[in-house]
């Protein structure tokens, strides 16, 4: 039980609380929950509130969640244990509907302790026991005032909302409520990092009242008004961080860079085989704008899978090489790099060989730079950025090495930026040299955290909303083996007509195998492993993929031998993953595209940037091992040639669970954004303004970036004010304060490089 010390004197926000509370609650409050101060345990916020008489739903709680009830009793049975010495307690607790398990081991005395009738609050993980939900060795506190083992946490919430924190094994959360009602009694009047005149605008509460409203609330109205006031302060403090940062940006000097009349881009534009789309004339305009400053571009360029986005970022590298620079784009994998230099190199025809036979006088010259290139080419392609005789260089992570050197480096391109760290973008940014080079991103299919930083308006945002002519529909279907195992043999039946029609077909596995050990549930009686056909129609079905007889993600080289000699025997059938050499890669994707390949079996490096018109059906093996914005690149592959895309999403999800209805949501509709909307509210935004773009973590604690796009948009006007009459924050101690905990040195570094 957590213990706190006397409190003699005021405390704030900054106190640390092994000051105020005993060293072992200090301890575990700073090792389980990483609170430190005052002000850390009070930003605590509890997660949901009860009300004495109010009964938790007992039928809502799930195997494995950490749960805190309110429960009463309404059975206690004591007895001895079968097969070792000591006694069993079981108590069951019930809210009226449901029932829950309590189980004691060896604790003879809650036999005693536990009553028919009592209430109380019971906490620990929930597990399940022949079907029956349980609580092992709970944590608990009773709220019949006469059998209390704390009273005073009793009396404090009598009549009241009583919170439920976040809380761990080690520190229940009534033993957080009692710490942070000490310190609340003994903290002084907190400074508050919201002006007075923006809280009046918004109408909430200052800092103080606010926190008592969120810890101690009388109603209802005070928690929805305390939460409103948290949500806009981060909102406000975010924004404010932001307009900062824009303000900065604004102050560093970059290279103008501008097309000529008569140079390469007019050269270029002229021999396009197509008319560029209205959308892509448009942003065409924005992005030679913004080159043209002499502050650096910031944009994010983002459209649908087909929309034209290479297009758009090869017309803002031409207008830097007509400027005398040169420009890198970066590509996350060896197949798109090589796949963008193919592409740029044929649509610029002779404009790409300037000094060669044939090579266009006003044009440039193309470089491709990857790990796995013979050191007699490298060497050329480093020679070539290095002298500038290269104006556009396309490569990998190779491009990020010391020793990759560039004359006037004015422009970085980095295709799905998702694909890559913070360090590496600025790695690639400071071969510039002296001014800062324009940086221009691209995405299909923005990531959670881009999604957040487009709401938050920290990058200039340009969009392509509609499709090049040609581009065919998608059409994107579940192929549900929980429900419909034999419907496996109608996708094998359809590759092999798209095949017949003269088509192409990709069938995408989630890991390449042969680099696991078996699992004992993969081998036969015999001792032989069964074929991954049979366990991908007889393992699957299973709500939990955890209890399904297939533990792992069906393997590439297991599916591709088998299907080569079973399903699709007679097929071209070819394999293509990362674990290939570079130039077997290179070979493998030079002979589908030109046809020599039926049926190409992928992983994801697939994913991005491949483009063979005559694909036209893929089907996504384990679609439910994918994201949201995988599965919306991939099926971006097919559909490319004037065919009718067809996608096919095989699971053993089953329907309900979160998995199926993340696919149904993929396979109802092809608009990317609609589908980063969904990923963003499934996977939370990332730390916002750190560099885990994963949305694991989340430095947003009440705001959700979705849910209050108002309120971010009302907060950004708001920062923007405040930091336009008053820059360094000199009249705002407290905002300035709380902009800089946002981030401690490795996150300033981080905004340095961003």
């Amino acid at each position: 039980m957590a213990k706190v010390l006397p409190i003699t004197a005021k405390t704030t926000l900054g106190t640390q609380l092994a000051s105020v509370v005993s060293p072992a609650t200090g301890k575990a409050l700073r090792e389980r929950l990483d609170l430190v101060t005052v002000g850390d345990l009070l930003r605590h916020y509890p997660r949901r509130y009860v009300q004495r008489g109010e009964l938790t739903d007992l039928n809502s709680l799930r195997a494995g969640e950490d749960a805190t009830v309110m429960a009463e009793i309404a059975s206690v049975q004591s007895r001895p244990m079968r097969n070792r010495k000591g006694t069993l307690v079981q108590v069951v607790v019930t809210d009226g509907k449901g029932k829950l398990s309590l189980t004691f081991f060896n604790q003879k005395w809650r036999g005693t302790q536990l009553q028919v009738g009592m209430r109380g609050l019971f906490a620990g993980k929930v597990d399940s026991y022949r079907g029956t939900r349980q609580l092992t060795h709970p944590d608990f506190v009773l709220l019949s005032d006469e059998e209390s083992d704390d009273d005073t946490l009793v009396e404090a919430f009598a009549g009241r909302l009583m919170p439920i924190y976040p809380a761990t094994s080690q520190l229940a959360t009534w033993s957080i409520a009692r710490c942070v009602r000490r310190v609340l009694d003994a903290l002084d009047t907190p400074p508050d990092p919201i002006p007075p005149d923006v809280r009046e605008r918004h109408g909430l509460p200052d800092l103080r009242d606010a926190l008592y409203g969120l810890h101690r609330p009388d109603t209802w109205d005070d928690v929805q008004a305390a939460r409103a006031r948290f949500r806009f302060e981060e909102a406000f403090v975010l924004q404010t961080e932001l307009a900062r940062r824009r303000s900065a940006a604004r102050e560093l000097a970059a290279k103008p860079r501008e097309a000529v009349a008569d140079g390469v881009l007019a050269a270029f534009d002229a021999r396009l085989p197509f008319e560029l789309t209205a959308g892509q004339r448009e942003v065409g305009s924005a992005i030679s704008a913004d080159l043209a400053r002499d502050h650096p571009m910031q944009r994010l360029l983002q459209g649908e899978v087909g929309s034209g986005k290479t297009v758009c970022a090869l017309r803002a590298m031409l207008t830097v090489v007509d400027a005398g620079g040169q420009a890198a784009l970066l590509a996350p994998t060896e197949v798109l790099a090589q796949q963008h230099y193919r592409s740029i190199t044929q649509l610029l025809g002779p404009l790409a060989e300037r000094g060669f036979i044939g090579g266009a006088d006003n044009g440039t010259r193309v470089a491709l730079l990857t790990g796995g290139q013979s050191t007699a080419v490298r060497r050329k392609a480093l020679l070539e950025a290095a002298s500038g005789e290269a104006g556009l260089v396309v490569g990998t992570h190779a491009l990020l090495e010391d020793k990759v050197q560039f004359a006037d480096l004015g422009l970085v391109v980095i295709d799905e930026q998702h694909r890559f760290g913070v360090e590496q973008r600025a790695a690639l940014t400071g071969k510039a040299g002296g001014a800062p080079p324009h940086v221009l991103v691209m995405t299909a299919t923005p990531i959670p955290r881009t999604v957040a930083m487009t709401v938050f308006g920290d990058l200039e945002v340009s969009t392509l909303t509609e499709l090049p002519s040609g581009r065919a529909p998608i059409q994107t279907n579940v192929v549900p083996l929980a429900e419909k195992p034999t419907w496996l043999d109608h996708v094998w039946r359809r590759i092999r007509q798209e095949v017949e029609t003269g088509r192409q077909v990709y069938v995408v596995c989630p890991r390449i195998g042969d680099d696991e050990p078996e699992e004992a549930s993969l081998v036969e009686p015999d001792g032989t492993r069964p074929p991954v056909l049979k366990l991908i129609q007889g393992g699957q079905g299973k709500p939990d993929r955890a209890a399904s007889s297939r533990p792992d993600a069906i393997a590439l080289v297991d599916l591709a031998a088998e299907l080569a000699d079973g399903p699709l025997a007679g097929l071209r059938v070819d394999v293509l993953h990362g674990r290939l050499p570079s130039d077997a890669k290179d070979a493998v994707m030079r002979r589908f595209a030109a046809g020599e390949i039926d049926v190409l079996i992928a992983t994801t490096v697939i994913e991005v940037g491949v483009d063979v018109p005559n694909a036209s059906t893929m089907v996504v093996m384990d679609a439910d091992w994918f994201g949201v914005s995988q599965l919306h690149q991939l099926r971006g592959r097919v559909g490319r040639g004037g065919y009718p895309g067809l996608c096919l999403l095989v699971t053993g999800a089953a329907e309900g669970t979160p998995a199926r209805t993340r696919l149904d949501a993929v396979a109802s509709t092809t608009d990317g954004f609609e589908l980063s909307r969904l990923d963003l509210e499934q996977r939370r935004e990332g730390d916002v303004l750190g560099a885990d773009q994963s949305g694991r973590r989340s430095s947003l604690r009440m705001l959700a970036v979705i849910r209050d796009e108002k309120v971010i948009a009302d907060a950004r006007a708001d920062a923007t004010a405040v930091v336009t009459a008053d820059p360094s924050l000199a009249r705002l101690p407290a905002l300035r304060e709380a902009v800089a905990a946002l981030y401690d040195d490795d996150r300033a570094d981080y905004l340095e490089k961003t």
